[in-house]
């Protein structure tokens, strides 16, 4: 009988089956029967798998990855089959931890919780007013954001440590971007109902990446780009100070440093108030000097960190006793006390500027959730647990939504007072509910007392918080480490420097996404050498110990994706690096005779 041609079928059979098993497929038999028999069952099994492999199942739909994403988010994921009252029950303590840490917390905990919320609370109250000035909100604003959020984080977040409420780096994307969409001081109530409605897209967008599992999207902001914003936006922020600290009356509303110095050189030759110059200088030097202190004595920490309270009440004391207000000293005046109010009736989500709020707030939510994660797990892991970044991500949403209908303008993890948190000694988030009783007794109470209370100590408080913010031993790592994650560093800075928040902001995403597009199009490859007495091969360039292997040329691609886009590019690097002048003179003298290409964790992309 004659043999056909085999068909494109059995040419592909021909590739994933063994010798024995292509004959068998291809309808030959072997030559010995008995060694038939026994590769009988081997040949079956092998056809099995063929048919897998040549018609394979259809890919899932594309809604299941979304709708698993929302389930592992949201449902418990319980080991065992589960009966219902435990499936609900693993439900709301993945919902709520507290219920879960919440059984196990013992009264000696709360004392250390209680005075690490006292603790924090001395250095909340200042900069929450501070920081709401900043904002270009009314000083109340600031202490109200730090009543609800915190409470709504205590049941729903997972860090221990992380302090909530407002931050410097927000409060200064609030006051930047809004004041281009209304004027604060033309049309202060719009102002702040556009405040109220960027604070409820953000929270918006932060749950939804929290359910969706989005939280790789904070990841493209690359740390080098962080450091850089960061580094750029405290000087602003500090430049900003200038106006409270020296009394000027009227100032720029943008942010770059051109224009903010221009202000303040052309409001010292005209009208300003040296006496504030002289009380915010002299409590800033005094916070300064207690926060050398805490550092050097830790046992002295408490003493830095009730310092800007201490500033608070001495300072109002003075300008209320010798009637500074009169002389020049700009105070804070009018602070409403009392619950937070509903500001429902307040979001404007169907007005003319809601396109603007949605971009803000989407801005604000990656900043924000950026900054907060980056201080939790910092902190978790000193404490040596997980933090779940997604399960963060719907904790702040949620919070951020609540804050946004009570009267509470975008809040986030503090880095300054997460770590007065964490050396006070806190156990639990519960530091946070006494920090955010503190301040809700503070309204009800004590808002009187904080009519006389100078705008100098505010600038004060808010500059000496400025030098965490400014990492410079950060910047030196980054620039050994890599040069290229230094200039998107550098670019940043300055471009929040020289320009805006926006652009600074705009200028480091897009350099972010530059460098991962350019590192995965074009990727380096490395020669590779033997370590001696070692199995252990190495990049010869950065290991000049490690020798070559006679006749052999071991190359390896850095880039974990091997695709269309990058093949062209990689053929070319693998062919010089064989055209190199050491290796030509192997290649010429027919000494080198294979070529080793490394290609570990590449991900081949079709």
């Amino acid at each position: 009988m004659d043999v056909q041609p085999p068909s494109s079928q059995q040419k592909q059979l021909t590739q994933v089956l063994p010798n024995t098993s292509i004959n068998t497929a291809m309808g030959k038999a072997p030559a010995d029967n008995s060694a038939a028999m026994e590769l009988q069952p081997l040949d079956t099994e092998a056809a099995e798998r063929s048919k897998w492999l040549l018609a394979s199942a259809d890919p899932p739909p594309p809604w299941q990855q979304p709708f698993r994403s929302i389930k592992e988010s949201v449902l418990p994921h319980p080991t065992t089959k589960q009966h219902r009252p435990n499936r609900l029950l693993l439900f709301l303590q993945s919902l709520f931890p507290v219920l879960k840490w919440g059984k196990n917390y013992k009264a000696s905990m709360f004392k250390s919780d209680f005075l690490a919320g006292l603790t924090l609370a001395s250095l909340c109250i200042p900069q929450s007013i501070g920081y709401a000035n900043l904002a270009k909100m009314d000083p109340q604003y600031g202490l109200y954001t730090s009543v609800v959020p915190p409470l709504i984080y205590a049941v729903m977040g997972s860090s221990r440590e992380i302090a909530i409420g407002p931050v410097a780096v927000v409060s200064l994307l609030l006051s930047a971007m809004i004041s281009k969409v209304v004027d604060p001081s033309a049309d202060p109530t719009a102002y702040r109902r556009t405040v109220f409605t960027v604070t409820f897209f953000t929270g918006a967008f932060q749950a939804l990446f929290g359910i969706f599992r989005l939280g790789f999207l904070v990841d493209f902001l690359s740390h080098a780009a962080i450091v850089g914003f960061m580094g750029g936006a405290a000087i602003v922020i500090g430049l900003q100070q200038l106006k409270g600290l020296l009394g000027i009356t009227h100032f720029t509303s943008k942010t770059d440093v051109v224009s903010v110095l221009t202000a303040v050189v052309k409001a010292l030759g005209q009208q300003w108030y040296p006496l504030n110059s002289v009380l915010g200088c002299s409590f800033f030097i005094f916070i300064l000097i207690t926060r050398f202190i805490g550092q050097r004595n830790k046992k002295l920490f408490r003493v830095a960190a009730t310092a800007p309270l201490f500033s608070v009440i001495v300072s109002t004391l003075i300008v209320y006793l010798s009637n500074a207000e009169k002389h020049g000293i700009k105070i804070v005046k009018h602070l409403k006390g009392g619950l937070n109010p509903s500001s429902l009736h307040q979001l404007d989500l169907g007005g003319q500027h809601v396109a603007e709020a949605a971009k803000i707030g989407l801005i604000c939510a990656l900043i924000a959730l950026t900054e907060a994660i980056a201080v939790g797990r910092s902190f978790a892991s000193m404490k040596g647990y997980h933090l779940d970044g997604n399960k963060e991500m719907v904790a702040m949403g949620v919070m951020n939504l609540v804050g946004s209908v009570t009267s509470c303008y975008t809040t986030t993890g503090s880095f300054s007072r997460t770590a007065v948190n964490y050396s006070a000694g806190c156990e639990t988030v519960i530091s946070n509910i006494v920090m955010s009783v503190t301040v809700l007794i503070c309204l009800l109470l004590f808002t009187k007392l904080l009519y006389y209370t100078p705008l100098a100590i505010l600038a004060s408080i808010i500059l000496s918080a400025l030098p965490g913010l400014i990492d410079l031993n950060e910047g030196y790592n980054i620039w050994k480490v890599d040069k290229l994650d230094f200039v998107v560093c550098i670019a940043a800075f300055f471009g929040v420097l020289f320009g805006s928040v926006e652009i600074g902001l705009l200028v480091a995403v897009v350099m972010s996404f530059g460098t991962v597009i350019v590192i995965s199009i074009k990727p380096s490859t490395e020669e590779l050498g033997r370590v001696p007495g070692t199995d252990i091969f190495c990049n010869i360039m950065q290991y000049p110990i490690a020798n070559k292997l006679s006749g052999l040329l071991i190359t390896r691609i850095t880039s974990a994706t091997f695709c269309f886009a990058n093949a062209s590019f990689i053929r070319q690097r693998i062919l010089k690096s064989v055209d190199d002048e050491n290796n030509i003179e192997e290649v010429a003298k027919g000494q080198l005779y294979v070529l080793i290409l490394d290609m570990t964790s590449k991900k081949i992309m079709l």
